[in-house]
C-alpha cells in the first residue's frame, strides 16, 4: 500500500482492481476522500489508497523513464537523465541508491518505488520526472 501523502499527479504506480494489477499514472487527487484517479492506459478510474501498490525501481522502469546507464570502474551502475544522476551498488542491485543533482546529494539505504524516485527528482530538479522530462 502507498500512503496518500506520497502520491502526486503524474506519479507512476500499480493499481489492484479486484486482483488484476496494472501499471498506471496518477491524473487527479481527491484529498477529501483520500482517493487517487489513475489512468492505466485504457481508462481513468478512482482508487482507494489500499488499492495502490508501489512500482519498484528496476532496470526496466529506469529505461521507461529515459535514464541511460553505464557501469563504472568500481562496479557501480550510474544512470543519468540530464544533469540528474542515480547510482546503484552493482548491476541489478536496487537495494540502495545514491542520487545527486548539481550540488545536492542524497543517500537512500533501502529499495524505493518509482513514485518515491519521482518525488525526489521533483524536489531536487523542480521538474516532474516522467518519460518525457529533459
Amino acid at each position: 500500500m502507498i500512503q496518500y501523502s506520497d502520491v502526486q499527479v503524474g506519479d507512476y504506480l500499480l493499481v489492484d482492481n479486484e486482483g488484476t494489477v496494472k501499471r498506471g499514472e496518477v491524473t487527479r487527487l481527491n484529498g477529501n476522500e483520500k482517493q487517487v484517479c489513475v489512468n492505466n492506459g485504457v481508462q481513468e478510474f478512482w482508487y482507494e489508497t489500499n488499492q495502490l501498490l508501489p512500482l519498484p525501481v528496476n532496470e526496466e522502469e529506469l529505461k521507461n523513464l529515459k535514464f541511460t546507464g553505464e557501469l563504472n570502474e568500481e562496479g557501480q551502475v550510474k544512470y543519468s537523465k540530464g544533469a540528474f544522476r542515480l547510482a546503484i551498488p552493482a548491476p541489478g542491485d536496487f537495494t540502495k541508491f545514491e542520487l545527486w543533482y548539481r550540488d545536492e546529494r542524497r543517500i537512500i539505504p533501502h529499495p524505493i518505488s518509482v513514485n518515491v524516485l519521482q518525488n525526489h527528482f521533483l524536489d531536487m530538479t523542480k521538474v516532474h520526472l516522467d518519460d518525457n522530462s529533459f
